[in-house]
């Protein structure tokens, strides 16, 4: 492991530093021409930690796969490498090989203009400063997708979703990653008081009745913003998937007549 990485050190020295990641980028292309489709090869290739040090990537694939080749504009919170200007970007680099045609973009804390390259675009901003997010997607345009990789704390995690996910295009998904700093101290995560609800789990998980709002009978209930437009929340270990669309179908029955409920009542 040593020598690879000595190597590697020699040559990064040796080499203007853009020149070296022009190589790099080249090299880490032509190792993932047989796995343009396997989400979870490309993270090993591009060392991203969505798969091995977690299982994220399989269920990316999942709900990728179908806007593969669609002209997607991807936004993730948080680039990695801490404050080394040329360190992070290896998952930007894996949604940018993954997704052809797509256009990725990226915030951090830490300015990493370094890291940027062709379709991959960086601002230095923190995921809660409501006044720059505003104006970074008013410069790019709604995303189709938003990832929240960033400071995991929950007040964070709960705070940024509710500034971007109005800002995210109807039909696209939002995803939440590293949730189990739901039950963290450190990060404002609750183990003793599953009810908290200042944690991110609760957060979401007080979402999930809203999908049924045509369903209350409540005549006094007015739907808020997300009962409106989130479809769906899927839950895996550790990552949330939110989905935005018109939530509008309908009921099946007339809420409003009691004898139209008793009727569906008999005929289940």
């Amino acid at each position: 492991m040593y020598f690879p990485n000595r190597i590697k050190g020699i040559i990064k020295e040796s080499l203007n530093i853009k020149y070296f990641f022009f190589i790099k980028r080249i090299y880490l292309f032509t190792l993932s021409i047989p796995f343009g489709f396997n989400l979870n090869k490309l993270a090993l290739i591009y060392k991203s930690d969505k798969w091995g040090k977690h299982y994220y990537t399989e269920h990316y694939h999942t709900h990728f796969r179908k806007i593969k080749f669609k002209k997607i504009k991807l936004f993730e919170i948080g680039v990695g490498g801490y404050h080394y200007p040329n360190s992070g970007g290896n998952s930007l680099r894996m949604w940018k090989r993954y997704f052809p045609l797509g256009r990725i973009f990226s915030i951090d804390i830490y300015d990493k203009s370094l890291v940027e390259e062709n379709r991959i675009k960086i601002y230095t901003c923190s995921q809660v400063d409501e006044i720059m997010l505003d104006k970074i997607i008013l410069e790019i345009g709604a995303p189709d997708i938003i990832i929240d990789d960033g400071s995991h704390l929950n007040e964070h995690v709960i705070k940024t979703f509710e500034i971007l996910f109005p800002k995210l295009k109807n039909g696209g998904i939002y995803v939440i990653e590293d949730t189990q700093t739901s039950y963290w101290k450190d990060y404002g995560g609750d183990s003793e008081n599953l009810q908290n609800s200042a944690t991110m789990m609760n957060f979401f998980k007080k979402l999930t009745d809203g999908i049924n709002h045509e369903e209350f009978v409540n005549e006094n209930y007015t739907p808020d913003y997300y009962d409106k437009n989130i479809t769906s929340i899927q839950f895996y270990h550790n990552l949330i998937f939110v989905f935005k669309g018109l939530n509008n179908e309908g009921s099946s029955i007339d809420l409003n007549n009691p004898e139209s409920i008793l009727a569906d009542k008999i005929f289940i």
